[in-house]
């Protein structure tokens, strides 16, 4: 992929605050809005105040309550007789105390167009796509209750939303959150299948994982310790609770999960306390330090 140049306006002249993005060549327009100043988009003659009375889609970010755990929920909103749009649709959200991650989220980002020519059609089919891709990375928590409905598109049409999640991709991940990328990208399952630096856990169990973009990936159907020593870090302790959902009944991954580090994944594996660069090693001997 080529290189990209992505445009960040600082509506509020602060990182922290309103941040608007726009690509070259590009229809589509990005915002991501504090939960905090969703009533500073209300009124005036601005573009976010304009951009947000149009049809698009939305992500309530945040922390599950009880796990730490990030989480997302996937919206759409259309235009309203009363000529209200996105705004209207998450400031439901931000009322309505009944909804179990009410209180969870804590950002929004929104998606639309510069001219606002997305139907009920397209949004349907971009909900549920990135609802999808969202449920597949196993990065957040998908707090969507149904799968939304994909709609019925055209060929064409498939083409070109296609692009635009590719675009919208890229910058929600500059925004901060990569939300909708597979742990292990395609180039990095090739390499793995490849044998081009896989690393194996030094003991009983049998465990593989690679180097990525990001960290050290624990590979599906590695194996673990059914028991957690005392000693085990407290993070160790956090992760198998946290991915108790991504292990079977005979403690084996069934999905990649990502680590910050190979002794993250290593005491992940083990149970306990150790040293990636001491129990991760490839066919040849080398260790993640000699990469």
């Amino acid at each position: 992929m080529r290189g990209k140049t992505i445009n960040f306006f600082l509506i509020d002249g602060e990182p922290t605050k309103r941040i608007k993005c726009t690509l070259q060549n590009w229809t589509g327009i990005v915002y991501k809005i504090p939960r905090a100043m969703l009533n500073n988009c209300k009124d005036g003659a601005s573009d976010i105040v304009r951009h947000l009375k149009q049809t698009g889609i939305y992500f309530l970010l945040g922390e599950d309550s009880e796990s730490g755990e990030k989480i997302i929920y996937i919206g759409q909103a259309v235009v309203r007789k009363n000529g209200e749009g996105l705004l209207c649709r998450i400031q439901e959200h931000k009322r309505n105390n009944k909804e179990k991650y009410w209180s969870e989220w804590n950002e929004v980002i929104v998606l639309t167009t510069q001219n606002n020519s997305f139907g009920p059609t397209e949004i349907s089919y971009l909900e549920n796509q990135f609802t999808s891709l969202a449920k597949e990375s196993h990065r957040y928590i998908v707090k969507n209750g149904n799968e939304p409905n994909q709609g019925n598109i055209t060929e064409e049409k498939e083409s070109e939303l296609s692009e635009y999640i590719d675009y919208a991709k890229m910058i929600i991940g500059v925004l901060g959150h990569v939300v909708f990328d597979p742990i292990v990208k395609d180039k990095e399952k090739r390499n793995a299948d490849e044998n081009a630096v896989v690393f194996t856990y030094k003991g009983k169990l049998k465990a593989n994982g690679i180097i990525t973009d990001e960290g050290f990936a624990l590979l599906k159907g590695s194996e673990l310790n059914p028991t957690i020593s005392k000693s085990a870090h407290s993070f160790t302790i956090k992760a198998r609770k946290s991915y108790g959902n991504l292990i079977d009944e005979n403690y084996r991954t069934t999905e990649d999960i990502l680590f910050s580090s190979p002794s993250a994944a290593a005491g992940f594996v083990g149970g306990c306390s150790l040293s990636g660069n001491v129990m991760w090693v490839t066919a040849d001997g080398k260790t993640p330090k000699d990469f």
